[in-house]
């Protein structure tokens, strides 16, 4: 589909809840490309179970929801001198992640898929299926 053609997601195109209460901020240092923000700008409207994010972006700020649930997991503030504040979700009823390093690492992987110009939602389902398959090995679940 051409890029004239795809739809930009907004804060409307799903079921949502805002970022409780709980949350944690850091910072994320990251240089991402104009085609990659471009991208990001875009958004994602969940088309299939497999797509587990929606996200969109208003202003330079990026919600991303899970798509199930509508929670809240992440905003990121973009910035031009590449820190960019990370606010997460710390709800466990809503989130079980409780380590920045680890958010760090998923949301990197996040926008690994997310910045691609035809993201690949089933991709990055397998690749996050077969992360959390190899985490369960090495904590012996």
């Amino acid at each position: 589909m051409a890029d004239e053609e795809k739809v930009i997601a907004t804060k409307d195109d799903w079921q949502t809840t805002d970022m409780p209460e709980r949350h944690e901020e850091f910072y994320l240092k990251r240089v991402f490309t104009e085609e990659q923000m471009n991208c990001l700008r875009r958004g994602n409207i969940p088309q299939e179970m497999e797509d587990k994010w929606f996200w969109y972006m208003e202003g330079n700020k990026l919600y991303a929801h899970r798509s199930w649930t509508g929670f809240c997991v992440y905003i990121v503030e973009f910035s031009e001198d590449n820190r960019h504040k990370v606010t997460v979700n710390r709800d466990m009823e809503q989130y079980r992640c409780t380590s920045i390093e680890e958010d760090r690492v998923i949301l990197n992987d996040l926008f690994n898929w997310w910045a691609q110009p035809d993201y690949d939602h089933y991709g990055e389902w397998l690749a996050e299926t077969v992360n959390m398959m190899q985490k369960a090995d090495t904590n012996g679940d």
